[in-house]
């Protein structure tokens, strides 16, 4: 059989170029200085002035103000967008860059879905559902089994509230997503 540009991935088929495409973007993404860059280009939702974003940068990573940073920390910030940061995010169409401002692409908005922000003191969704999952679960099949009494609660109550820990949850999820993005609070996540 012929190698064909597609491979098989756990039951479906991701082409290379796509698979190359999420490593270049998890790439970009990985580096604080260029997640940072593109919060605060997000966030002022206009070109930006290289000087503005490089303060703004510098403040973030040493958790000061802007007014207390030296001007040695300004500058390494700056020399290092302007050499290597921002064109690397101009050569994968995130940015436009014209030596002084840097305005966001449309390509940009695409790097959400790639994005799930755990804050540090919390679980990730995945497991939480899983939880949610093991214990409507139980519920479930203590009320088959008929384990757990149906004369205080009926079995429509107990699947109710199971429901509505679920729904609850997702709502919640939402809010936090969309809360947790890039660019929509001050400090980057």
């Amino acid at each position: 059989m012929a190698a064909s540009k597609s491979q098989t991935v756990s039951g479906g088929t991701r082409s290379q170029g796509e698979q190359s495409r999420k490593g270049k973007i998890f790439h970009l993404l990985s580096n604080q200085r260029r997640r940072y860059t593109i919060h605060y280009c997000k966030r002022e939702d206009e070109p930006v002035t290289l000087g503005d974003l490089a303060e703004h940068v510098a403040a973030w990573e040493r958790d000061k103000e802007v007014e207390e940073l030296t001007s040695a920390e300004r500058k390494r910030v700056y020399t290092s967008l302007q050499q290597s940061h921002l064109p690397t995010l101009e050569r994968a169409n995130i940015i436009e860059f014209d030596d002084r401002t840097i305005e966001l692409t449309d390509e940009a908005a695409e790097l959400e879905v790639y994005l799930d922000i755990v804050p540090g003191d919390s679980i990730p969704w995945g497991v939480y559902y899983l939880g949610l999952t093991v214990i409507g679960s139980v519920v479930m099949g203590g009320l088959w089994l008929e384990v757990i009494p149906t004369d205080t609660i009926p079995e429509l109550g107990w699947a109710t509230l199971v429901f509505t820990l679920f729904a609850t949850s997702a709502i919640v999820h939402v809010l936090q997503n969309r809360r947790m993005r890039l660019g929509e609070m001050e400090k980057p996540p």
